[in-house]
């Protein structure tokens, strides 16, 4: 047992070196390094973090001057990726206390930063510290100070004409801001109508955009008939003063003339009443006259220069037999309307009257120049 012990204790010794040696070179590989080039580093120190979106990967090796720069070397965790195009950025967390390296953007793919890569100035920023603002400030107040572009009053007078401007002004120039403020609220809550609109304009657009051919041949159409409007117009130009003399004389005649025109007009506003009262009628009339023209043109006999109709003699004397009061009667009623003469003739001729002498004579019933209309349905006036 002892000599085993002897021989297996050697080669747990050298296991063990094997191992150490192993570790201690893979652990190297662990990290990777970096280098950045700062214009300063105000609180920033040997130990400081470096971060990836906020989360500590690693921490800074050196901060050394060298001329107008401050070279600082870092190391990051070697599972963690940069990617190739990153930036170094200084990140103070308060006003007062150590500032850390946040090395951005966060890797999303493409290549990754090499190990020991330097990052010039050019990919370096450092934040504005405080003192370079209260020297900004100061520079401001000095530059409108009496020794600066304040020296001869210009600002007290830009103070002074500005005051002067709005005196008295106050409440339009707060109602203009208020109706500024309605108009982007009305804006705001008909955006949706508004881009419709911008969209509707947009398809118009592209609508003559297809139809260039069209439009550029309406356009010169329209410059065509501009040049002959402009080539005719001395003529346009006379024909308006003539037909704004022409139009005077209207009007002057129109106002001369006023009464006699209304009554022409109501005069035709009474016929056109008669027309349209008596359109059953017109139109009997259009229908059988071109007949009854006809028929007057064929009873015209050329040779003898007379009307050739049938004089219906029979039945004129089997009327004056069978009824002589009626017929005397529509003689007598043509020249005395009154209705005495046919009277007188019944009383002569007695009792030898037919039922239609009584109706038609008599005077119980309208005799033949009451069924006659003198006034032609209206068309003209007439008295009885």
């Amino acid at each position: 047992m002892n000599l085993l012990t002897k021989l297996v204790l050697p080669v747990v010794l050298v296991a063990l070196v094997v191992v150490g040696l192993v570790t201690f070179l893979s652990g190297g590989q662990r990290q990777k390094t970096l280098t950045a080039d700062f214009p300063r580093t105000v609180s920033l120190y040997q130990g400081s973090d470096v971060r990836v979106l906020g989360v500590p990967v690693g921490k800074v090796d050196s901060v050394t001057p060298s001329g107008t720069q401050v070279i600082v070397t870092m190391h990051y965790d070697a599972n963690v990726q940069i990617p190739a195009n990153a930036k170094a950025v200084i990140v103070s967390p308060s006003i007062v206390g150590d500032r850390f390296v946040q090395l951005t953007p966060a890797y999303t793919g493409g290549q990754v930063l090499a190990d020991g890569a330097t990052l010039t100035e050019q990919r370096t920023a450092v934040p504005l510290e405080l003192d370079q603002i209260y020297s900004s400030l100061d520079n401001l107040t000095v530059a409108l100070g009496p020794n600066g572009a304040n020296s001869k009053g210009a600002l007290t007078d830009l103070l002074d004409t500005t005051a002067r401007n709005f005196r008295g002004q106050g409440a339009k120039f707060h109602r203009t801001i208020r109706n500024f403020a309605q108009l982007s609220g009305t804006l705001s809550d008909n955006k949706g109508q508004l881009f419709g609109s911008v969209r509707e304009l947009e398809g118009f657009v592209h609508t003559l955009a297809r139809n260039d051919t069209t439009v550029r041949s309406f356009n010169e159409s329209l410059a065509q008939v501009s040049q002959m409007l402009r080539g005719e117009r001395g003529d346009l130009a006379a024909s308006l003063h003539h037909l704004g003399i022409a139009m005077k004389q209207v009007s002057g005649f129109v106002r001369s003339n006023r009464d006699v025109l209304g009554r022409n007009i109501s005069g035709l506003d009474e016929l056109s009443k008669v027309l349209v009262k008596q359109r059953t009628a017109l139109a009997e009339t259009l229908r059988d006259a071109p007949l009854a023209l006809n028929n007057l043109a064929l009873t015209y006999n050329p040779q003898a220069g007379t009307l050739d109709t049938r004089a219906n003699l029979g039945e004129l004397g089997h009327q004056i037999s069978s009824d002589p009061s009626t017929f005397l009667c529509g003689i007598l009623d043509q020249a005395n309307q009154g209705g005495q003469a046919c009277r007188a003739v019944e009383r002569i001729l007695g009792n030898g009257r037919t039922p239609a002498l009584a109706q038609g004579g008599g005077r119980n019933g309208p005799s033949m120049v009451d069924r006659t209309d003198p006034t032609l349905g209206g068309l003209v006036e007439a008295g009885r």
